[in-house]
């Protein structure tokens, strides 16, 4: 039964690929997006209508890496089940979220829609090693923020110069290579697309894809280096690099205080017992010592009982 339905998914995509070489096949700008843990490809289609499939494949290979259907679900090639997730943010959205990644996954991925009553339209996005960027100290920031613990830190990514097709904001892990995507917005046809990953954090994008990050509460664990991604539409990329700094609020300095303070006095309190302790014990055994001697000695001992 497995069998019989693999056979259909590859029928499907095999029509749909041959449908696209007989019709006029729309294709969006080709984009850029860098190697790295939960990578988004992205297949927005700008059209409104009704989705029929989508498929991904990986270039130059021709069979599905992922196939989307809105009545028979989904289906993924063996070395990416468990991997892919589709977003489906909209109901002509095709873009797909990549785990578990491995310089394997580098290459160009095309994704294919079939739609009503358009037709046909696709688009390529390549997967290229990313940048590595210390997260030591040799790092150059191009933003420094400082704030107290639990309050909260706005990260904006100012645009840059020429047409920006989306804006990124991750969090650079610290001591080894990879980091954490917070937000992402895309600009679209007649909008703007926002996408944040986390419970702490609010986004806000202008229509000219100004992105400003909020992170509330802030934890000692939110400290370190973050990295604006620009994605421009002639396929190049910029970065600006933020370090944000935590220090510890006000109300966990004074309680800081009043613990090195208790641990002062606790610390002198043993620290004079002890002193104590040994004097006594010091006392004690030369007392013993004193009628150990008198007792080595029966003549002193007599005389004391004399004088007695």
């Amino acid at each position: 039964m497995e069998a019989v339905q693999k056979e259909y998914w590859y029928f499907l995509v095999l029509v749909s690929l041959a449908f696209l070489k007989v019709s006029e096949q729309l294709r969006a700008p080709d984009s850029t997006v860098r190697l790295q843990e939960g990578m988004m490809l992205d297949c927005l289609c700008p059209w409104t209508g009704k989705l029929s499939m989508v498929s991904w494949t990986k270039q130059p290979d021709q069979r599905p890496l992922a196939i989307y259907h809105p009545d028979l679900g989904v289906n993924f090639r063996a070395p990416y089940e468990g991997r892919v997730e589709f977003v489906k943010a909209s109901s002509m959205d095709g873009s797909i979220i990549i785990t578990n990644v491995t310089e394997e996954d580098l290459g160009l991925y095309r994704c294919s829609l079939q739609t009503f009553p358009q037709g046909s339209w696709t688009k390529d996005t390549r997967v290229e090693k990313k940048l590595v960027i210390s997260t030591s100290s040799s790092a150059h920031p191009d933003t420094k923020l400082v704030v107290s613990e639990s309050e909260n830190v706005t990260i904006r990514c100012e645009t840059h110069a020429g047409a920006v097709s989306e804006v990124s904001v991750e969090k650079l892990w610290s001591g080894q290579e990879g980091s954490t995507v917070l937000a992402v917005c895309k600009a679209l046809a007649d909008s703007v697309e926002v996408i944040e990953f986390g419970d702490r954090i609010g986004v806000n994008c202008t229509d000219d894809l100004e992105m400003s990050v909020h992170l509330n509460d802030v934890m000692e664990k939110d400290g370190g280096l973050y990295r604006c991604n620009f994605s421009m539409d002639t396929g190049t990329q910029d970065t600006s690099l933020i370090v944000v700094t935590i220090i510890p609020s006000r109300e966990n300095l004074h309680n800081m205080m009043y613990i090195y303070i208790g641990g002062g006095v606790a610390g002198a309190f043993v620290l004079m017992s002890g002193v104590l302790f040994l004097t006594w014990l010091s006392r004690r055994r030369k007392r013993r010592r004193e009628e150990y001697r008198i007792q080595l000695h029966p003549a002193k001992k007599r005389k004391w009982r004399n004088m007695d």
